[in-house]
């Protein structure tokens, strides 16, 4: 469920995008991340730092290909996104106890796994490592194909990668998952 959450804004720019074009989609875009965070401001009490600098991101590029009327500014958006990312992940891999990852899904796994320290920094490496190529390759595809590949790619090939990370993750984690023990005495 909270995959279908974070994916809401790409696909109302992607519907957007196909029916308006690339300037409305742009503008449907900021609204629907600003919402997605205000939402989970509302939601949860605290703002998520993901969603705010994916925001800020946006309005800051997607406000220059609307001013310049050029959308190779709102391109570059996911890149950046995912390469600050990269760099926050890379950054507690090395300077903080748990690495990001660790942290994220922590709670998620609370008693049914027990994961070393060195598999979690190998999932944080993974992770960093996979934004920091989809980045590199946004911006190959944002600037050898034309708006509407890109677009695709936006939606159908970043969330695919996504999907299949979490999967291969989950796949590798599941070696350190723990039965639960039955309790019930009879």
């Amino acid at each position: 469920m909270q995959f279908l959450y974070e994916i809401f804004p790409v696909f109302l720019f992607f519907i957007a995008f196909k029916w308006y074009g690339i300037y409305t989609a742009t503008k449907i875009g900021i609204i629907a991340t600003l919402l997605q965070a205000v939402a989970n401001r509302l939601y949860v009490g605290q703002w998520d730092k993901k969603q705010v600098i994916t925001f800020l991101v946006f309005v800051l590029f997607g406000g220059m290909t609307l001013y310049f009327h050029d959308p190779i500014f709102v391109k570059w958006k996911p890149t950046i996104v995912f390469w600050i990312f990269s760099l926050v992940i890379l950054f507690t891999q090395v300077f903080t106890q748990k690495p990001l990852m660790q942290r994220l899904m922590e709670k998620m796994l609370e008693g049914k796994a027990i994961i070393p320290l060195n598999i979690w920094q190998r999932i944080n490496l993974a992770w960093a490592i996979f934004f920091t190529i989809l980045g590199g390759l946004n911006l190959y595809i944002a600037y050898h194909f034309d708006n509407d590949i890109w677009v695709n790619f936006k939606f159908y090939g970043i969330t695919s990668a996504m999907i299949v990370l979490s999967i291969a993750q989950a796949v590798y984690l599941t070696r350190y998952m723990t039965e639960e023990k039955n309790n019930d005495t009879q």
